[in-house]
């Protein structure tokens, strides 16, 4: 059971360096639906992940001078994003402990999955018809970034194609400068969430091999999803994640109706 653990890390790691999700919004619903633990137990396993390939992969393109990152346009987005992290997380807490049956919050959180993929895949195929809106300001930046962060940190992911979404709409980036940028605002949102959930003392139990496997595998699928991300083209990398993106679609249906 433990190596299951790794693998689903190890594969949403390596999708997640190369499209930008994180890899959460794919840990989290395939995870889910194997049942191998709660949801609020996924979720910070998911955040964990998450946290240690976007760490190594931001860590690695500034010492390699990559220059994709748009610190300076994305750091007020992902201030707002970590701000909204905590109130997400708060709120699905709520949920968890207010639902008179426990698999609810897990319901819920599979149910807003689905629609919020699916809004991301249909934008993402009627892109080239959209006219994109430039944001310049640093609220109207921070207010983006508050909602996308509440949003994702409520979904327990790290934003995952809602951050491309948004990026492709307000900053008009391409979709492998989007995949970098978007790493970094769930590096910054997911620690928020990790250090709230710290904090508060509300860590759900967890099995600690399990963990270090996990962790394990995002920043082995951090390194690969990199080296791959390389070799390839930008349109390649949205068909990846237009693939993912359904796939994403299929299990959280099938999650929400399990539940």
């Amino acid at each position: 059971m433990e190596m299951l653990y790794l693998f689903v890390s190890l594969a949403a790691s390596i999708a997640g360096a190369i499209c930008g999700i994180g890899g959460g919004i794919i840990i989290k619903p395939s995870l889910d639906m194997l049942g191998v633990a709660s949801a609020a137990t996924v979720s910070f396993l998911s955040t964990c992940t998450v946290i240690s390939m976007s760490l190594y992969s931001i860590v690695k393109s500034v010492h390699a001078r990559e220059k994709l990152v748009d610190f300076r346009a994305c750091t007020p987005l992902a201030l707002g994003a970590a701000v909204g992290g905590v109130l997400g997380k708060i709120l699905f807490d709520l949920i968890a402990k207010g639902a008179a049956n426990p698999l609810l919050a897990g319901k819920v959180q599979a149910g807003c999955m689905a629609l919020a993929t699916a809004a991301t895949l249909i934008y993402t195929l009627r892109r080239s018809h959209i006219t994109p809106r430039a944001v310049h300001s640093f609220a109207g930046r921070v207010g983006i970034g508050l909602c996308l962060g509440m949003v994702s940190s409520f979904l327990g992911v790290g934003g995952g194609p809602m951050n491309l979404v948004v990026l492709f709409h307000f900053f008009r980036m391409d979709t492998k400068v989007a995949a970098q940028n978007s790493l970094y605002i769930i590096l910054i949102s997911q620690l928020a969430n990790f250090l709230t959930t710290v904090v508060a003392r509300n860590i759900p139990p967890f099995d600690p091999l399990s963990l270090a496997l996990m962790i394990m595998g995002g920043i082995l699928g951090g390194i690969l999803g990199r080296k791959i991300s390389k070799s390839i083209r930008s349109a390649t990398v949205e068909k990846l994640l237009l693939c993912m993106m359904g796939l994403i679609v299929t299990i959280s249906v099938y999650n929400a109706i399990r539940y």
